[in-house]
């Protein structure tokens, strides 16, 4: 069943990003269920070559587990404060991460409420990338965690694929480069869902990805 799980998302960016809307991804007792997500491809050799993607100037140490299997961890440091939360996608040598903005907290309530004392209602308790982190718990001793081990502390659980009619696109937040591409997806009816703010990085005119 994991290496089932872990096949659905061996495909293109936007497909795996729609397929982990609605998935619980959890970290020992807390357990949020997605409700926004971001694409991002290759490098510029890839398939789906992606300038605003970690992956753009080839592997690192920092993001060679996006080179690797889907259905891995991607762990990285925001702004040298915040955890962010990816899942690999794609296939094994090819750079694909989907970033998990935000989430709804649907197990471990208190324990996400102490690690995020400033949440004003449970809504906010995963909106944005940084928080989804906060919540779960998450640290950078989690890189490459493989996501369908039943036995791992940190895991993702796919639901059914959700009708596209159930799905918003629009463009991703906060990078300078493609800014424009409508890789960000997010179940529109979540009180969870965080606000869109483009870059004041990005140009006013952006080329879509091709």
């Amino acid at each position: 069943m994991a290496v089932v799980s872990a096949q659905e998302l061996a495909v293109d960016p936007v497909a795996a990003a729609r397929r982990l809307l609605g998935a619980t991804l959890s970290s020992g007792p807390v357990a949020l269920r997605i409700v926004e997500v971001e694409a991002y491809g290759s490098d510029r050799t890839g398939p789906w070559p992606d300038p605003a993607a970690h992956s753009w100037p080839g592997p690192t140490p920092r993001n060679a587990v996006m080179f690797g299997p889907s259905g891995r961890l991607y762990v990285y440091r925001s702004y040298g404060i915040h955890l962010c939360v990816n899942v690999t996608a794609g296939f094994d040598g090819v750079a694909t991460a989907v970033l998990v903005r935000a989430g709804e907290v649907v197990a471990g309530v208190d324990l996400a409420r102490e690690r995020r004392p400033a949440a004003r209602v449970d809504a906010d308790l995963a909106r944005g990338p940084g928080n989804v982190g906060s919540a779960l718990g998450i640290s950078l001793s989690d890189y490459g965690t493989e996501l369908f081990d039943p036995f791992a502390e940190v895991r993702l659980e796919l639901g059914p694929p959700l009708p596209r009619a159930e799905i918003s696109a629009g463009p991703r937040v906060g990078v300078r480069l493609a800014a424009e591409v409508p890789w960000r997806f997010w179940l529109p009816d979540s009180p969870a869902v965080s606000a869109y703010r483009r870059s004041p990085r990005a140009p006013s005119i952006d080329q879509p990805l091709g």
